[in-house]
């Protein structure tokens, strides 16, 4: 028995790991975001969750699912369903606010997908509702479970570093003239669209910076106003982080990386995916020698983490590992950078 647990706790903990999990029943609002069609794979597949159904009203998309054996459902029926626990949030970037308020004032724990919504009061108020009714929400940054990234962050905030004083974070991509209408729906541009996962990493390990200077510039050579090469640096009591984020690099996947120096070594994630992680210490810390070190990791499929996390929550065996509050900071953060309205 643990030290720091009495029996009761470690008999009541015992029984309900000896207890198979009991399925959280789920349901999918919105499909159109190009995270979904995955998500609502690991979803239905899961042993974690049961499927009940799935709201979609743009017939192009619930098209797209044709083959996938998808039980539509109306999004009054599903909001009023009492034993919908779930509900995740997947359509077209513009919608994923009003939907998750609606599922939170309806009661329902809730997946949204990220960005999850394009100014801070209406997130604000997403959170409020959540936390007046003790619901678990949880933002769909793809990164939070990637074991590379994971690791880094753990070694920053448990010291291993040192004092952090410098992060580097880059994600890039490439799109073509057609996709590029849909990129620029927002005035943020790309760092809001994929810059939103760069500032979950960079918040989540230093919290909320003090003072963020944007660089929002538009240089490719396209006919259109898309922020499309685009920076922010966010500045903290002793720590600076630098993030850039474009849609005009070739092969970029190899390049997007995540970068934490301090004063006693430095954790480098490059590329993020596949996750590498290489660690290079002052002096021994943690698990780790002194000196450069390649880190072994677990095998990764985006989304797992984050679904099987919800469902513990929601099953009352674990904790959320980003709170509300670093939920509305992480939001905060990336409105300004984007500067867009807060």
């Amino acid at each position: 028995m643990p030290n720091n647990m009495n029996r009761r706790e470690f008999l009541s903990v015992s029984a309900a790991a000896a207890q198979p999990s009991r399925r959280v029943r789920a349901a999918f609002l919105g499909l159109a975001h190009s995270h979904a069609s995955e998500k609502l794979r690991l979803v239905a597949s899961s042993p974690d969750y049961e499927l009940v159904g799935a709201w979609e009203d743009n017939p192009k998309v619930r098209a797209e699912y044709a083959s996938r054996n998808v039980r539509w459902r109306e999004k009054r029926e599903i909001l009023a369903d009492p034993q919908v626990e779930a509900i995740f949030i997947e359509s077209d970037v513009p919608r994923h606010e009003s939907l998750a308020l609606e599922a939170v004032q309806a009661g329902k724990h809730v997946h949204i997908e990220k960005p999850p919504s394009d100014n801070i009061r209406g997130f604000r108020a997403i959170v409020d509702v959540a936390r007046s009714k003790n619901l678990h929400l949880q933002t769909g940054y793809m990164w939070r479970f990637n074991p590379a990234v994971v690791r880094a962050i753990e070694a920053a905030k448990n010291g291993w570093l040192g004092d952090v004083y410098m992060i580097h974070a880059r994600m890039n991509t490439l799109i073509g003239a057609d996709r590029r209408p849909e990129w620029d729906l927002f005035s943020g541009g790309q760092m809001y669209e994929q810059g939103a996962h760069l500032i979950d990493m960079v918040v989540r390990t230093l919290g909320r910076p003090l003072r963020i200077t944007q660089f929002l510039r538009h240089d490719g050579a396209f006919a259109d106003k898309l922020k499309d090469n685009t920076a922010a640096v966010l500045e903290f009591a002793r720590a600076m982080a630098v993030i850039t984020s474009a849609v005009l690099q070739p092969n970029a996947n190899a390049h997007r990386a995540l970068e934490i120096m301090g004063s006693k070594g430095t954790a480098v994630v490059r590329p993020i995916e596949p996750p590498t992680l290489e660690i290079d210490l002052a002096v021994p810390a943690g698990s780790y020698n002194k000196g450069r070190q390649k880190v072994a990791l677990p095998p990764y499929e985006r989304y797992v983490g984050d679904i099987a996390e919800l469902a513990r929550a929601i099953r009352g065996e674990a904790k959320m590992s980003v709170t509300l509050d670093e939920e509305l900071a992480v939001q905060e953060t990336l409105i300004t950078a984007s500067q867009m309205v807060l």
